[in-house]
């Protein structure tokens, strides 16, 4: 099992997903799960992508931050 963080972009923010899957494709599926559960509407998001991929074991985490979106 691996703990994912992904970065949802749309076009006002960037969300942070973290994700315990078993392989690559049932994680980004699990995100759009994730997505559907936490917001009433989900957003218009332009792009899921994989930042980091780790296996699962003690101690094991990720630093989720958050950074301002500028557009351009």
């Amino acid at each position: 099992m691996f703990l994912y963080r992904f970065e949802v972009t749309t076009k006002t923010e960037i969300i942070y997903v973290v994700i315990a899957a078993n392989d690559d494709e049932q994680a980004f599926r699990l995100v759009e799960v994730e997505l559907e559960k936490h917001f009433l509407k989900v957003p218009d998001y332009t792009d899921i992508s994989l930042h980091e991929k780790k296996l699962i074991r003690r101690g094991g985490g990720f630093v989720v931050y958050s950074e301002p979106r500028y557009s351009s």
